[in-house]
């Protein structure tokens, strides 16, 4: 019987501190597996269907991935990594990103260097390849457009307005980004993805379960 109580206590106060901070710090959010255009856009970091913590306690920084209201879909969210801030000059061509004329740095490809992404405009599957790429301090996944039979993004250089962001794809050859929908309000973005629980295979999938997310 003491056990019990002991376990019982345990869940009790396990509860509570689990409901504090998912009032004050963080949320899990399942990422949508209707919304095709955003899926490609998080790939090769996130998938449609995982299910990702949102970090609130502390206001997002340079670097990170942030998700935010979409401006133009009331009801609808965007998720980007955010590599510009006020008065920034962001430039984008392909797969290079430039801030303030400094180059992000593309360090080497991913420990899996090919994955699968659904075309949002075809339905069918395309290999891509992975690479990391170091800006702001964090070191992310990032998929590009090297060796793909489609179009690049046309070029864009945009300067970020005062007390706003500007949001870049993880995903450069399928982006929904401020490229698309302009910056955004930083005041609008209070939330940082930083941790999956479960990949949407479920929790049998070993490598992308409770995995840090940069």
């Amino acid at each position: 019987m003491k056990l019990v109580r002991v376990l019982f206590w345990l869940a009790v106060v396990l509860g509570i501190v689990i409901g504090v901070l998912r009032l004050v710090a963080i949320r899990w959010w399942r990422v949508p597996t209707d919304d095709p255009i955003l899926e490609a856009s998080l790939t090769p970091t996130l998938h449609g269907g995982d299910w990702i913590l949102l970090w609130r306690a502390t206001a997002p920084r340079f670097g990170g991935l942030v998700l935010c209201p979409d401006p133009d879909n009331a009801g609808r969210f965007v998720v980007g990594r955010i590599l510009g801030e006020a008065n920034d000059r962001v430039t984008i061509d392909g797969d290079r990103v430039q801030v303030n004329e400094h180059d992000a740095l593309t360090e080497t490809a991913c420990n899996e260097a090919m994955f699968t992404v659904t075309d949002p405009d075809t339905g069918g599957e395309i290999q891509q390849r992975c690479d990391l790429e170091a800006v702001g301090g964090v070191l992310h996944m990032r998929g590009g457009n090297a060796g793909l039979d489609r179009a690049a993004p046309v070029p864009t250089t945009r300067t970020v307005g005062a007390g706003n962001i500007f949001l870049v794809s993880d995903n450069r050859a399928y982006p929904y980004d401020s490229r698309i929908y302009g910056s955004i309000d930083r005041s609008l973005c209070k939330e940082s993805v930083f941790f999956r629980l479960v990949s949407k295979r479920g929790f049998m999938d070993v490598d992308n379960r409770l995995t840090y997310i940069h």
